[in-house]
């Protein structure tokens, strides 16, 4: 176990170094120079614009900057915001909770959801619940986020008006932040129930967008998946002994059938951390996707590189977790590994 967690994490340096590139190089393609947006309509002398650059090393070879944010990047030292003037590796930790409460609702409502249709929709193979359940996955995946984001909002928030359309929790709720996940914090405050209850409002429609993909591809792969195991042998011999249709199902097909699953599950970890840039930005919630859109637009370029670059080394520990999960899952595979 040991020898193969050492094995991904050394081919995850190549990883590092091509996001910390792109990360690096793409936001220098965008047309805008950051100590212009700084200095605005107001203007300034060359000098005082080259004098500037030379503070944030912008006037240095690009290669330069590259090794020096590569360097800076190893120790977590991410730099500091040209806008805010706050250390990077600070403003992501602040919003990170925000993101990880969001993407924890939504691929929750995606598991609890989409394993149990990908199930009946194997169980009642070729019928009309199974392509009912299997058509609306596909619609569902094929959804764009931005879309389907504000259609929720027209309907339940404009029309219907059951929902809130943007932020974490009523403005008339002072909940202090002490642990970052509005959920918890909320029941921590003197307006216990309220404020939980605020929360849960402004999350449900941004969980709902972020969660639909997810959900749409763990049903269909559960589908898929279930009905691959149910051709072996082994549930032949079930059947034969009697075994009740649950059992076979549950105990004995799903725990094999998993395998894909926790696969689609790890692959949409991922998903979820960049669907919510545009979730976010939709539902104005205070994450890192709606920080580092904003961070784009100002030309931020210590904010986009370390951002960018922390949310890769989350997505490729959350890989390596699937991994140790495949093992336990399936004990066959580490002698595969």
């Amino acid at each position: 176990m040991f020898q193969l967690i050492l094995r991904r994490l050394i081919t995850a340096i190549p990883t590092f170094l091509g996001v910390s590139v792109v990360a690096f190089l793409l936001i220098r393609l965008v047309p805008g120079d950051p100590v212009e947006l700084m200095i605005g309509e107001r203007g300034a002398s060359p000098e005082v614009m080259a004098e500037m650059r030379s503070n944030l090393g912008l006037d240095r070879p690009l290669a330069v900057q590259y090794i020096s944010f590569l360097k800076s990047a190893i120790t977590f030292d991410l730099g500091t915001s040209i806008i805010s003037k706050k250390p990077v590796i600070d403003e992501f930790l602040a919003r990170f909770p925000a993101t990880v409460e969001l993407s924890i609702v939504g691929l929750f409502f995606a598991i609890l959801l989409g394993v149990p249709l990908g199930i009946l929709a194997a169980v009642k193979r070729n019928s009309f619940l199974d392509y009912f359940f299997m058509g609306g996955a596909l619609v569902g995946y094929s959804m764009p986020i931005f879309w389907w984001g504000l259609i929720l909002i027209l309907v339940f928030s404009v029309h219907l008006g059951v929902t809130p359309v943007a932020g974490r929790v009523s403005v008339f709720f002072d909940i202090p932040p002490v642990t970052g996940f509005m959920l918890i914090d909320s029941l921590l405050s003197e307006d216990r129930w309220e404020a939980f209850h605020s929360s849960v409002m402004h999350l449900l429609l941004p969980a709902l967008a972020l969660g639909t993909i997810p959900l749409a591809a763990i049903a269909r792969m559960t589908r898929s998946s279930l009905l691959e195991v149910l051709k072996e042998d082994y549930i032949r011999t079930a059947k034969a002994k009697g075994l009740t249709a649950y059992r076979i199902i549950i105990v004995h097909a799903l725990r094999n059938a998993l395998i894909p699953i926790v696969t689609v599950i790890g692959v949409m970890v991922g998903t979820l951390l960049t669907g919510a840039i545009l979730t976010e930005t939709i539902f104005s919630w205070p994450g890192i996707g709606r920080w580092l859109v904003t961070s784009v637009t100002s030309r931020d370029y210590p904010v986009i590189q370390g951002g960018v670059w922390l949310i890769s080394a989350i997505i490729i520990l959350v890989n390596l977790i699937v991994d140790m999960i495949y093992m336990w899952i399936n004990p066959h595979m580490r002698e595969l590994s």
